[in-house]
């Protein structure tokens, strides 16, 4: 079997859909059917139930899955890895969404440099749909984000959960700005949220998908939203905007992902980094294995 079988194995299993996973492929929908039953020849067993509405995996499909996942995995980590730079023990491939890259993780990549250097970095941003998927699919090891999904295979860790306040910014009323609420999409959670417990947020005019976007809005052009207590604090105590109180507090946390099978000592290195950024206190640094060489002098980054 080779990985194009494999990954259309699991698009098929992910999308539900023979049709869906041919676009998500770009390729037709014979070929996807081609290559399932190929695979289940050499199974031998089906892997799908086909019905009007879709497919669903077979008792075998499921027991499959997995192992399609890691022989994806596998293949994705020899081909990277294989490329890796004399002094590198390890490649480190994480993915997070744009606004944790914004606000904090950023900085975590300095600290890498500085505290794990004998691991290489490529660094990515996304939404997070799609960082599960290339998690899944062996391409991602670690992902930084604020609501995945529960999908087989991988772990999910709270990094920390950060307090959501009520941030109201003195504007001029008039065109472009005023006191007018700004929605911020920080996560599925906070969206059903907020839909319940401000009924009027539905239906404000402007709604912005990254949180240090909508910041820059309300410092340019005020009005009210939420945001993290860390994030908007300074502003506070330099008397440029306020915190109104709330009956019903909102949280929002962090999460770390990775697949079951990573590993752990490339992990617990980048863990060490991402408490020391979240807490911003100096944490100490992961131990370099004896073997593990002299680092390159010149660092392997790759930011996408």
């Amino acid at each position: 079997m080779d990985t194009e079988t494999a990954r259309t194995f699991l698009e098929v299993a992910a999308a539900g859909s023979f049709v869906a996973a041919a676009e998500r492929l770009h390729v037709t929908q014979s070929t996807v059917s081609t290559r399932i039953r190929q695979l289940e020849e050499q199974l031998g067993c089906r892997l799908f139930l086909r019905t009007k509405s879709g497919a669903a995996l077979t008792p075998g499909g499921v027991r499959f899955q997995r192992h399609a996942v890691a022989m994806m995995r596998l293949w994705e980590q020899a081909r990277q890895e294989a490329a890796l730079p004399p002094g590198h023990r390890a490649l480190l491939r994480i993915g997070s969404e744009a606004g944790l890259w914004n606000r904090m993780l950023h900085r975590w990549i300095p600290w890498m440099r500085r505290n794990a250097a004998d691991i290489a970095l490529r660094c990515e941003v996304g939404l997070a749909d799609g960082l599960l998927q290339s998690l899944r699919e062996g391409t991602l090891d670690l992902g930084i984000m604020y609501s995945p999904r529960n999908t087989p295979g991988l772990k999910i860790s709270l990094l920390m959960e950060e307090e959501l306040v009520l941030l109201r910014i003195p504007g001029e009323q008039g065109e472009g700005g005023g006191g007018e609420y700004v929605h911020i999409d920080w996560s599925d959670d906070f969206q059903r949220k907020i839909h319940l417990r401000h009924p009027e947020a539905q239906t404000t005019p402007l709604s912005i998908g990254v949180g240090t976007l909508g910041l820059d809005y309300l410092k340019q052009c005020g009005g009210t939203g939420h945001f993290p207590r860390g994030l908007v604090q300074p502003l506070v105590d330099e008397g440029l905007a306020e915190i109104l109180p709330e009956t019903h507090p909102f949280n929002l946390p962090i999460y770390a992902v990775h697949p079951v099978e990573a590993d752990s000592g490339v992990l617990e290195a980048a863990f060490t980094g991402l408490r020391a950024i979240l807490s911003r206190a100096p944490q100490p640094a992961p131990e370099m294995p004896p073997d593990s060489g002299k680092p390159s002098e010149t660092p392997m980054i790759s930011i996408e």
